[in-house]
Order: structure tokens, then C-alpha cells, then sequence
């Protein structure tokens, strides 16, 4: 399996993802193996794009909208 050593990162971006890889529960490397994945992988569709970036947002669960009323379509004479 291909390897890559990063070179001249500097130390606030170093800190910066070693506090978000602990905030994942995972390694620094596997955390950036997770964002080098991200930044080549093309979602299928926008729909897709939206679920992975937001759904953290909602603790991964579904989003659930309420439910509206429905009214009756307008009539012009």
C-alpha cells in the first residue's frame, strides 16, 4: 500500500488536527487518510454532498420536518 510523509506543516495545523482526530476517536493518520478521501471523492449528487457534510450536524440522524397542512389550490375566474 502507497505511503506519503507530509513535510513543513506548520504547528497550528498540526495541533489543529490532532485535536480533531481525537475529537473523531481515531489517529492522526487515520484522520488524514479520512480527509484526503474526502477532498478526491466526487458525491454522486448534491443530495449526497449535503448528508455528509450536515449530518454530524444533526448527530447523524435523519432530518425530520414537521408536518404541514395542505391547502386547496388557488381558482382564478
Amino acid at each position: 500500500m502507497p505511503s506519503l510523509s507530509v513535510r513543513k506543516l506548520d504547528e497550528d495545523t498540526f495541533r489543529q488536527l490532532r485535536v480533531q482526530a481525537a475529537k473523531h476517536g481515531v489517529s492522526m493518520e487515520e484522520e488524514v487518510r479520512r480527509i484526503i478521501k474526502r477532498a478526491v471523492t466526487t458525491p454522486e449528487n448534491l443530495g449526497d454532498l449535503a448528508v455528509r457534510l450536515f449530518s454530524a450536524a444533526y448527530n447523524g440522524d435523519e432530518l425530520r420536518l414537521p408536518q404541514r397542512e395542505t391547502h386547496a389550490p388557488a381558482t382564478f375566474k
